[in-house]
């Protein structure tokens, strides 16, 4: 056990300290080297103490907001090629147990980032701080919080999918289709949630500053090669970066109402459910394996339930219309201001931010995709989840 630092207060009289000789010793001073302390320690984190699974989350979330900084502190032009073993050991244990990848995913920043300042008082944006955040101020907060809130406004949709699926067992294509009325305005509740991200973060920080904290090193020119982690094995390892593809939300919506995904963007998604959660992942997978919602809407002769089902879709499709609206404004309209301002000598001070963005994410989201034709492709494949009778409104 560690010596505990003397008090002035239990010291003995001005009698008693003129009997002994009079040592720096006594004050943790170094003969040596003075007030410096001779052979600091760096003992390993040990996550043997972590019982709880909020415990381990907690863990998770600051070992990976520490490995983030540490791989990133410099910019894309001089990254780490090693973890240290503090790091590392410790992030690789606790993510072993998680089932979680060792690197900071949507389930940390996001689901596991927030607390209320009144434990009483609403979710709401001004109700609502991180536990852990990430340099860029204000926008971080706003950032992840505004999609803590779309996550929240998902919790009805989640609520009635057991109902849907359930009616379709039963046959009760009532109860399906007052459960996927729920869902459809659960997805637009989703959607006016997302609209505050304009409100919250300035598009020139999130590009300029934080984007590049959320970056991986798998598919990342700026590191080809991936990234050791020291301790733990001697080839370098390679992890995507946080992205919106991470939440189990969509993927959800996607199995239950029968969304295709083409082979590239159908297995990017796939590779994601690898950062949830392995209870979350089990829950889409196990999704995958009930009776078609789309068949049972279509055998049935009932319009309500086809309207429902065409609801749900559209509000599927509106929302990612408008995420894609959102990515061109933060990612697609900065990545071309920032090229514009390499090339002048005259620059504000968000034009300073945007030019120092990594060029390497100019075109990729932070989770490696070609983000654009990537979210292009997924929004034309829920299209195709709509009924044929109800393709022609859609294009519409």
């Amino acid at each position: 056990m560690e010596e505990s630092l003397p008090c002035v207060s239990s010291m003995a009289s001005a009698e008693t300290l003129f009997e002994v000789p009079f040592s720096l010793n006594s004050y943790h001073v170094s003969e040596k080297l003075g007030f410096v302390l001779p052979d600091p320690l760096m003992p390993l984190l040990s996550s043997k103490f972590l019982q709880r699974h909020r415990e381990l989350r907690l863990a998770h979330l600051a070992l990976g907001m520490m490995t983030m900084g540490y791989v990133w502190q410099e910019g894309e032009n001089d990254t780490v090629d090693i973890l240290p073993c503090s790091l590392a050991v410790p992030y690789w244990e606790v993510s072993q147990r998680l089932g979680l990848p060792p690197i900071l995913t949507h389930a940390d920043a996001v689901l596991a980032n927030w607390k209320k300042k009144d434990p009483e008082g609403p979710f709401s944006m001004e109700n609502l701080e991180l536990l852990v955040t990430l340099p860029g101020g204000e926008s971080v907060w706003g950032f992840f919080m505004v999609t803590l809130l779309v996550e929240l406004a998902a919790v009805p949709a989640l609520k009635n999918i057991p109902v849907v699926i359930n009616g379709v067992r039963n046959g009760d294509a009532e109860m399906v289709a007052l459960a996927l009325e729920r869902i459809a305005e659960s997805i637009e509740e989703m959607n006016d949630a997302l609209k505050l991200m304009h409100v919250y973060v300035e598009p020139s920080v999130f590009y300029g500053v934080m984007r590049i904290y959320l970056s991986g090193w798998k598919d990342n020119p700026t590191m080809p090669h991936g990234l050791i982690y020291e301790g733990v094995q001697m080839e370098p390892m390679e992890f995507s970066g946080g992205s919106a593809a991470q939440s189990s939300l969509l993927h959800c919506f996607d199995e239950l109402l029968g969304v295709k995904h083409e082979e590239n963007s159908g297995a990017f998604l796939t590779r994601m459910r690898n950062y949830m959660l392995p209870a979350h992942k089990q829950l889409i997978q196990d999704l995958s394996l009930q009776p078609s919602l789309r068949a049972f809407v279509q055998q049935q002769a009932s319009n309500p339930l086809k309207e429902a089902f065409h609801l749900c879709v559209t509000k599927l499709l509106a929302l990612r219309s408008y995420h894609i609206n959102v990515v061109s404004r933060f990612i697609t309209v900065q990545a071309s201001l920032a090229r514009q301002m390499q090339v002048q000598s005259q620059r504000s001070k968000a034009g300073e931010m945007i030019s120092k963005a990594p060029k390497a994410l100019e075109e990729r989201g932070t989770g490696g995709s070609s983000i654009m034709t990537f979210l292009k492709t997924v929004r034309d494949h829920t299209k195709d989840a709509c009924l044929s009778e109800t393709m022609k409104e859609i294009k519409h």
